[in-house]
């Protein structure tokens, strides 16, 4: 039996992740001496309840080795023979690397196949279902592992940030913290490149930048039919707006919005809108 495991910056509509019976380990958030595990002791309405109250900008943590290990014992005793547990990029992250010390570690017990996704947010979301419904048709691990490294040599992930606030204080960003540090009115757009967050334009209002949020996911579709998803931070108005005009311009077959996670949202900032998406015959 294979069972799928990701952790908590893996963005699907609510409830989905629970319902296809995925396993999902917790980022640790941190505001100042407070931890909280995201998902498990800190909800997403109470997250941004706390940085209200508190006016901080929390940290984040790689969940530990040991969380992972108990994970994957436990499914091992439920009857998994093998694992996939897929993960936000590695090059941000120190997930991937407590996941592969724990595959180590349970490594006569059951087969655990760790994948950096180079992704996150709704990438991972995408990978999950299409891991999901290979499985269902009775595809094996390794026809599973590969779809996966298709879909992450093809996706694209642009942000629009409505706020530096968080951005600047993480410091996840490159080029960030020395472009923008003195310019208060830019709005940035940022891209995952291979598994890296860089500052990919810079637009002078939210309009404009959404219009060329929108022209950069058509360029990245190149004419090919796609799957696309809109993340927000409570901004669902306008993720329900711009996904509209993504159908409207791109030749969209899977689509959803989801909420940001709150591990993500602590790098990217309230009101971020974000595209995701990656050609369907990849």
């Amino acid at each position: 039996m294979i069972r799928l495991v990701t952790d908590s910056t893996c963005d699907l509509p609510d409830g989905e992740l629970t319902r296809l019976d995925v396993v999902v380990v917790p980022i640790n958030i941190h505001f100042d001496t407070e931890e909280y595990q995201e998902r498990e002791t800190i909800g997403y309405d109470d997250f941004f309840a706390k940085v209200n109250a508190l006016g901080i900008v929390p940290k984040t943590s790689q969940p530990s080795p040991g969380r992972f290990v108990q994970e994957y014992r436990r499914l091992a005793a439920e009857g998994a023979t093998t694992i996939l547990s897929l993960h936000v990029t590695g090059k941000l992250s120190g997930t991937i690397g407590s996941a592969e010390l724990a595959a180590t570690e349970v490594k006569d017990e059951v087969d655990v196949r760790v994948f950096d996704s180079l992704a996150g947010s709704a990438g991972t979301g995408f990978m999950i279902r299409e891991a999901i419904e290979l499985l269902s048709h009775g595809a094996d691990a390794d026809a599973v592992l590969v779809r996966w490294q298709e879909i992450r040599d093809h996706i694209g992930i642009c942000f629009y940030l409505d706020t530096l606030k968080y951005a600047r204080m993480s410091g996840r960003i490159g080029a960030l913290q020395h472009s923008l540090a003195s310019v208060l009115s830019i709005k940035p757009l940022v891209k995952l490149d291979a598994g890296l967050l860089e500052v990919a334009e810079r637009v002078r209002s939210r309009r404009a930048a959404l219009d060329r949020l929108l022209v950069l996911a058509r360029e990245q579709a190149g004419g090919q039919p796609v799957n696309l998803a809109v993340v927000h931070a409570q901004d669902r108005p306008g993720a329900d707006a711009l996904l509209a005009r993504a159908q409207e311009m791109l030749d969209c077959r899977q689509t959803f919005v989801a909420r940001l996670a709150s591990s993500l949202v602590t790098n990217l900032g309230v009101g971020t809108l974000g595209i995701v998406l990656y050609p369907v015959a990849a």
